[in-house]
């Protein structure tokens, strides 16, 4: 199955077609925290030197305490950036993904010569010489247990999990138990904490496969004001806890919206629902007619997926969402 490198955050073709400015939006199109962890002083020595080793070192401390893992934590340019690297990290052979999922996996296998399966059951992966699993998945929500994924881990070559979407749910995550040499995990600062822009993400690994990781990321890969940003985020366990229990009222609210609206719950995390609708296409326009743009898939005509609002924009959502449901 192919598909293009479609994404979310594309609001300037939103505009393009149907007017606005970006203050008029709504955009939920991405699953990224609309309450973003609120930005800590940063001292002036950030913004005009390298960062140092001992502070590349801090950040990786940190960040391995605050996943709860005793592997090795390289911090990438987001978590885009290390899945631009994960291709070069052994010779091309077969690659296989439990799709549907982010396509940025399979594009950027395909772009370094890999031969990319498309699988659609955990147990189709066994045998790839790289398999790559989303855990939680976006866009759908489905989760894999982490004895399964350990299980899966024997039959692979090397196993790629993305948990970009996994800080709200800890319990779910294989970090606490990465001891294997052939897995890395992937996981994104910006979503949980609202700060895309940082562009911070991680690749958590073992014995050798991390030292290659170190080596092909370079030695500033992240800037000084992302390490001083990053190291507060990752240690307010309290902001944590509030915001893990923001994310769950919140989406639970979205999803009695969309009931009411006639749309059935396909899945998604407290970052992100999607639903199924008549008419994925239909159901996209008439929300962005009210400014609120969303995210449709190419392999589905019923999908859309909708992140959570601001909580002074939930009535703009239900307004769109209430003129959706008349048309």
């Amino acid at each position: 199955m192919t598909q293009s490198r479609d994404h979310g955050g594309n609001l300037d073709a939103a505009m393009a077609r149907f007017g606005g400015t970006s203050n008029d939006w709504l955009d939920l199109s991405t699953g990224i925290n609309p309450m973003p962890y609120p930005l800590p002083p940063i001292p002036q020595t950030s913004w005009e030197v390298l960062p140092r080793k001992t502070e590349m070192a801090r950040l990786s401390n940190v960040a391995a305490k605050a996943y709860n893992t005793p592997a090795r934590v390289i911090a990438t340019s987001g978590a885009q950036g290390a899945i631009q690297i994960v291709p070069w990290l052994r010779a091309p052979g077969r690659a296989a993904v439990l799709a549907p999922t982010y396509n940025e996996h399979a594009a950027a296998l395909r772009a370094c010569g890999w031969q990319v399966d498309e699988v659609s059951k955990l147990d189709a992966l066994a045998g790839a010489d790289l398999a790559v699993v989303v855990n939680p998945n976006n866009p759908d929500g489905r989760r894999t247990t982490p004895d399964r994924l350990q299980a899966l881990s024997q039959q692979v070559g090397l196993l790629i999990i993305d948990e970009s979407f996994g800080d709200p749910e800890p319990d779910l995550s294989l970090a606490p138990q990465l001891e294997q040499d052939n897995v890395v995990i992937l996981r994104s600062f910006g979503k949980f904490y609202g700060l895309a822009g940082v562009r911070l993400g991680f690749a958590l690994a073992q014995g050798s496969l991390a030292d290659r990781l170190a080596d092909m990321v370079g030695p500033w890969p992240v800037s000084g004001p992302a390490i001083d940003i990053a190291c507060q985020a990752l240690a307010d366990t309290n902001w944590q806890e509030q915001t893990i229990d923001w994310l769950a009222a919140s989406s639970d609210r979205l999803d009695g919206m969309a009931q009411k609206a006639g749309w059935e719950v396909v899945g998604g995390t407290p970052l992100f629902r999607t639903y199924a609708t008549p008419d994925a296409t239909a159901a996209q326009n008439a929300l962005a007619a009210h400014h609120v743009w969303s995210r449709i898939f190419p392999y589905s005509n019923s999908w859309i997926r909708l992140g959570l609002p601001k909580d002074d924009r939930w009535s703009q959502l239900e307004a769109a969402m209430e003129a959706a449901t008349c048309k």
